[in-house]
């Protein structure tokens, strides 16, 4: 099942199955990409909830997500998300900090950012809080504008 709300980064699809979130989408919305998503269905309450969360965190009202998640990748990528949902609201870390965290070297930090880039629940799982390791925005699925007003949107509220 899937729904689609609005957000001040522009529509975004969620994306439900067995209970869980699988997939939150940018728009364009790519149908063609061989996830399933099965027929929209905008009272279920997996996504009204994951909504209503959403609809709060861009109003600066809520800080963590209490969703369940089930995101399809490989054993190395659920490792990095799993460590990405340790940075917390407002944060920032580098790809070099995030392959350390997982006993890693600097140099599996181009896989950090290789699984990072294929994160399928933005936001929830917070791939936007990854930069570089001098503090620059790097790439972002969304593109570089989204992420930019995503921290944005973190580091105002804190002051």
């Amino acid at each position: 099942m899937w729904t689609v709300m609005e957000s001040p980064i522009g529509p975004l699809r969620l994306v439900e199955q067995g209970g869980a979130i699988t997939a939150i989408e940018f728009t364009p919305f790519r149908d063609p990409d061989g996830r399933p998503r099965g027929d929209r269905d905008d009272a279920d309450p997996v996504l009204v909830e994951a909504t209503r969360q959403l609809t709060a965190y861009f109003d600066r009202d809520l800080k963590e997500f209490d969703l369940p998640l089930a995101p399809e990748g490989s054993a190395f990528q659920k490792r990095v998300w799993a460590e990405l949902l340790g940075i917390g609201w407002g944060e920032t870390a580098s790809y070099g900090e995030i392959a350390h965290r997982l006993g890693m070297t600097n140099a599996a930090s181009r896989a950090v950012g290789l699984a990072n880039g294929r994160n399928p629940i933005p936001i929830v799982i917070p791939c936007h809080r990854v930069i570089g390791a001098n503090g620059t925005l790097t790439g972002y699925a969304g593109g570089l504008d989204r992420k930019q007003l995503l921290l944005t949107l973190e580091q105002d509220a804190l002051f």
